[in-house]
């Protein structure tokens, strides 16, 4: 993709985008904002991301036959793995049909707990090992 073609804005990436894609992911965004309204969605990596002051907690992106959503966490997404059950689910995502009907509860609780994750970061789950000389 040339630097030209890049979207600048959400809706210059959700203009380029064909139907239901571009209705869904609007969709998704609103019902984000709607519910948090000091949030912000920007694009990033050539995609719409959510976020709060410098702190990524949504990204959206639209494939040929899906859509990916991601919360910015593999703890989140363990986390709520129960809840994602009817999807296909990733170590950080998520996706949906490109005509997927958004949950407002789904996305909101997962909004919240990002947000939580971030006001108090927990350490990483895996420890790393450490070398000892021998």
């Amino acid at each position: 993709m040339s630097p030209s073609a890049r979207p600048q804005t959400v809706e210059g990436y959700l203009r380029a985008l064909d139907e239901p894609k571009a209705a869904t992911l609007r969709a998704i965004i609103a019902t984000i904002l709607d519910q948090f309204p000091e949030l912000e969605a920007v694009i990033a990596w050539n995609v719409p991301q959510i976020k709060r002051g410098h702190a990524y907690v949504f990204g959206l992106c639209a494939y040929q036959r899906h859509l990916t959503l991601a919360p910015w966490s593999d703890r989140i997404i363990t986390a709520f793995r129960p809840r994602l059950g009817a999807y296909v689910v990733r170590k950080h995502c998520f996706l949906v049909p490109v005509d997927w009907r958004p949950d407002p509860r789904l996305l909101g609780d997962l909004v919240a707990a990002r947000l939580a994750e971030l006001a108090d970061p927990a350490p990483p789950t895996s420890a790393r090992r450490s070398r000892r000389k021998a």
